[in-house]
């Protein structure tokens, strides 16, 4: 607490409360059922580290560097930690703008723009959101049948039936843990188990890069082939470290919250991202053209070190998909007026129906199309590129076009305009992928 107002904010009055703001102007804060302004930046750093250092790390050597190859790749992600960093800080500076502390990104869009922008948006986050929850769940049955395939591979077991067992242990999660700023000690777990499946996957993908005979790094498919896939790529280069929900993340910043959220965010962009790149760049050294699209299939060693890798990426998916639900559970459990005792008989009860059900949707279309590649292009492409990048540049430029310079104001055009047109582009190519996937693999497939 640092003396210059309320730190410690809840929402659940019925009524927008005020608290201090960076530059010691009381600013309102809306009415929510969850916990606001309690966690320190650390603790956000941490929960933003989670969602990109989540169990789709495992699939980045073959959704981006494949396609992209060794320049195309590292160069890509190296300039999409760059421009998510600078979008995102956008964000966060016009998190206390105009009076008003805005804690969820339909919010802030609504207050700048109007009522149509806050559904257009909302729309957006929510379809961003449940694609990623989708892919979360995937991953996690791609985990659980890692692991029943090391040990009895009888072909018994389908993937959709891992899938329905990771739903079901999404679901109990989501159920015990009430709001965002109640997985404290969960994060602490979340950051072992991805070093778990990152340090075997990197040290495996090295002995196996090390003993094999060269590899083929050349771009697969034909000329148009290579086209649609590297715009594809393109998506994913920026779904690596997409959250569409930073607003909501730093509603649970202590104060001094933007400057607080802006350390959260160094953080996540340096030393968070090392993991990332290391998982990503070996396993495509090791592995090139033949990389899995989840790297613990291709990696060789003994049998109980990667079922231990698999049990933690198994586990570190079902608290990261909770991260990227809480903004759908905070906005169902304040519209129901859900606060209170977390235990209480209608708390719990509208928990299980409520986020049960979400859960049950979420699964069985994870189960339904079970192509992950597809899901991180097509999310990329339809909410990613409009949330978190032309969203947050136009949206900056709005609301400070005052104050801005008339070099800066063509370079936020330009970042607009340019994110539009690969927009559009990467929505057409992962369309494209979905409907060439789907003449080689039917609903409910086995991959």
């Amino acid at each position: 607490m640092d003396g210059r107002g309320t730190n410690d904010v809840v929402g659940g009055s019925g009524t927008p409360r005020r608290v201090h703001s960076d530059d010691h102007l009381a600013v309102e804060v809306p009415d929510t059922a969850h916990q606001i302004s309690t966690d320190s930046w650390f603790q956000v750093g941490f929960i933003l580290t989670t969602g990109i250092n989540s169990a789709y790390v495992l699939g980045y050597s073959g959704t981006v560097m494949v396609p992209l190859g060794w320049i195309g790749g590292v160069v890509g992600l190296i300039l999409a930690t760059a421009i998510s960093l600078y979008a995102n800080t956008l964000v966060a500076k016009l998190h206390e703008f105009g009076g008003k502390r805005h804690i969820r990104y339909r919010d802030l869009a609504g207050f700048i723009y109007g009522r149509k922008a806050y559904s257009l948006t909302w729309g957006l986050q929510y379809a961003n959101l449940f694609m990623i929850n989708v892919g979360y769940i995937i991953l996690a049955g791609q985990a659980l049948k890692a692991i029943y395939v090391l040990f009895r591979d009888d072909n018994q077991m389908k993937l959709p039936y891992f899938i329905a067992i990771a739903g079901v242990a999404c679901g109990l999660f989501a159920i015990a843990i009430p709001h965002l700023s109640a997985l404290g000690i969960w994060l602490g777990f979340s950051t072992f188990f991805s070093l778990v499946y990152i340090v075997v996957g990197f040290a495996l993908a090295l002995k196996d890069g090390i003993e094999a005979p060269p590899r083929d790094y050349d771009i697969p498919g034909s000329t148009i082939g290579k086209i649609f896939t590297t715009i594809g790529a393109s998506a994913n280069l920026v779904f690596a470290f997409n959250t569409g929900m930073l607003p909501e993340i730093q509603a649970t910043v202590r104060e001094p919250v933007v400057k607080n959220m802006l350390k959260a965010l160094y953080f996540q962009f340096t030393l968070g991202v090392l993991p990332l790149y290391a998982i990503t760049f070996m396993g495509y050294w090791a592995y090139g053209v033949n990389t899995s699209t989840y790297l613990l299939n291709s990696v060789n060693g003994p049998v109980w070190v990667k079922a231990f890798a698999n049990v933690s990426a198994f586990l570190q998916t079902i608290i990261a998909l909770h991260i990227f639900a809480s903004p759908m559970y905070e906005y169902l459990d304040t519209k129901y007026g859900i606060k209170g005792n977390a235990l209480a008989l209608r708390n719990l009860s509208f928990r299980i129906v409520v986020r049960g059900g979400y859960l049950a949707i979420t699964t069985f279309v994870a189960a339904l199309l079970p192509f992950l590649g597809d899901f991180m292009s097509l999310t990329g492409a339809i909410s990613t590129f409009p949330l978190t990048f032309i969203l947050a540049n136009h949206m900056y430029l709005v609301a400070k076009r005052n104050k801005l310079t008339s070099i800066q104001k063509s370079w936020h055009w330009l970042n607009v305009c340019f994110f539009g047109c690969m927009s559009i582009a990467a929505a057409v190519a992962a369309l494209r992928l979905i409907a060439v996937d789907s003449k080689t693999y039917d609903v409910f497939a086995d991959l």
